[in-house]
């Protein structure tokens, strides 16, 4: 099994500029609602760690975690490897000038970050992709940047369906069922699988 991810906040920016330099780092985007600060306080093992709300687009600015790595020098003072929580998108009831400023950060971040490794796509297993997260796998293949589809809400899918579902997802993402990787951050399914994934981007 691979154990939790050890995170530790570092700071919030409104723009990428205002990060520190990091050795790797990767992101995760989504829709609003979809469960992103969730399954970072999960892979974590942690409740409070990225701020979870009841009010989609509660997150408004890149969050940046430092992501322990065993192997580091202890006190070399260095960054090490670093995740970031990116605002929601498609919250319609933010002000348009407050979610054309989320689109600007987002993409400026996306297209601009160095250090980005791969930009991990949560979409939401239960309802399926939806027209904004097909734009932005979109514009991710368009722009040649590399990013992975995790399904998220696994445990809100019926069993029965599960197959059929992971099927639906799939080619609404127009990718293979095995590309895509099912969690549940209330069950802890495929929690092991991402942690691994994870480690495997940065380190």
């Amino acid at each position: 099994m691979a154990g939790p991810i050890q995170l530790s906040f570092v700071q919030s920016a409104q723009d990428h500029a205002q990060l520190p330099d990091s050795p790797a780092e990767i992101t995760f985007v989504g829709r609003s609602n979809v469960g992103k600060s969730s399954l970072i306080n999960s892979l974590a093992n942690r409740k409070k760690l990225a701020h979870v709300s009841n009010t989609p687009g509660r997150t408004r600015l890149l969050n940046l975690f430092e992501v322990d790595n065993p192997k580091a020098k202890q006190g070399s003072g260095q960054l090490g490897p670093t995740m970031v929580d990116l605002p929601g998108y498609g919250y319609a009831a933010a002000p348009g000038q407050m979610r054309a400023g989320w689109q600007e950060m987002i993409e400026g971040y996306l297209l601009e970050r160095e250090c980005l490794e791969m930009i991990v796509v949560l979409v939401d297993g239960a309802v399926g992709p939806t027209k904004l997260d097909v734009q932005m796998l979109d514009w991710l293949r368009a722009g040649g940047l590399p990013h992975t589809v995790v399904a998220t809400k696994h445990d809100k899918v019926k069993s029965s369906k599960r197959d059929k579902r992971k099927n639906e997802v799939a080619e609404g993402c127009d990718l293979e069922p095995n590309d895509i990787v099912w969690v549940s951050a209330v069950k802890g399914t495929g929690l092991d699988r991402l942690r691994g994934l994870v480690r495997t981007w940065l380190f």
